[in-house]
Parts: C-alpha cells; sequence; structure tokens
C-alpha cells in the first residue's frame, strides 16, 4: 500500500512546526561567537612572532593569558604585574586541582631570553600546559 503525503483539508492549520531552520540559525550563530571570542579576549598590544601555517590541532580548553610587551613588562591577564607577583600568581595557579592552559603572548621584538626567563619561572611551578601565541602569515 503506497503512503500519501497530502493533506485532506488544504484549510486546516499545521499543528507541527517546523524547526530545521531553527537549528541551522543555533549552528551558525555557534560558530561565530567560537571564532570570535578568542579575538575578543586579546586585549594586550603584542606584536606575536609569525608562524609559517596553522597545522596543529585547536582543542577548546580555558586559559590563563600571560604577555610580555616590547619593554618586558609582564601582564597577567590584562593587569600589569611585576616578576614577584607573577611567581605568586603562578604558585597559586598551580595549587588548583586542573589549572586551565597558560597562553604565552611575547612582543616578537622581545629578546629570546625573556621569553626563556618566563618558561623557567612557569616550569618551577610545574605547570606544563602552556601555549605560545603566534600570528598566521
Amino acid at each position: 500500500m503506497a503512503r500519501r503525503f497530502h493533506r485532506k483539508d488544504r484549510l486546516s492549520a499545521l499543528n507541527e512546526i517546523n524547526v530545521t531552520p531553527l537549528i541551522d540559525l543555533a549552528f551558525a550563530l555557534l560558530i561565530i561567537f567560537m571564532i570570535t571570542t578568542p579575538l575578543l579576549e586579546q586585549t594586550i598590544e603584542v606584536d606575536l612572532p609569525v608562524e609559517s601555517s596553522s597545522t596543529q590541532a585547536v582543542e577548546r580548553e580555558l586559559f590563563q593569558s600571560v604577555s610580555v610587551d616590547q619593554q618586558g613588562r609582564y601582564f597577567w591577564g590584562e593587569r600589569a604585574v611585576s616578576p614577584a607577583q607573577l611567581a605568586d600568581l603562578l604558585d597559586g595557579f598551580a595549587q588548583q586541582e586542573d589549572p586551565p592552559v597558560l597562553s604565552i603572548r611575547a612582543d616578537a621584538a622581545l629578546p629570546y631570553q625573556r621569553v626563556i626567563t618566563l618558561i623557567d619561572m612557569i616550569k618551577q611551578c610545574e605547570l606544563s600546559k602552556i601555549s605560545l601565541d603566534t600570528k598566521v602569515d
């Protein structure tokens, strides 16, 4: 027996709502917010070094930004901190059960030793989840 897809009374109201366009809209908005959120969090003016290509798999995790500007000043998120304050913040950060990723943002004109000094401070606190931010060509 063949199935019929036409309604008997064409003038009656539909009792079902087609939610497919709403789901498409929700996914489109989700993708837009996933792309724009990391861009909004980069507020310290730092000239990042250039990476040749973006071939690494990117996982979405929580992170804490540590920045070093061209003058060598440290920033914890958006707040300027001294090296001693940064060491204290890293110690407190290491006490967390599952600390987020530390995102290191250093100016491209900064001497390499300043970045190594920062990484040494992080290693002394036994933190191992770090990310070095770069900009892509």
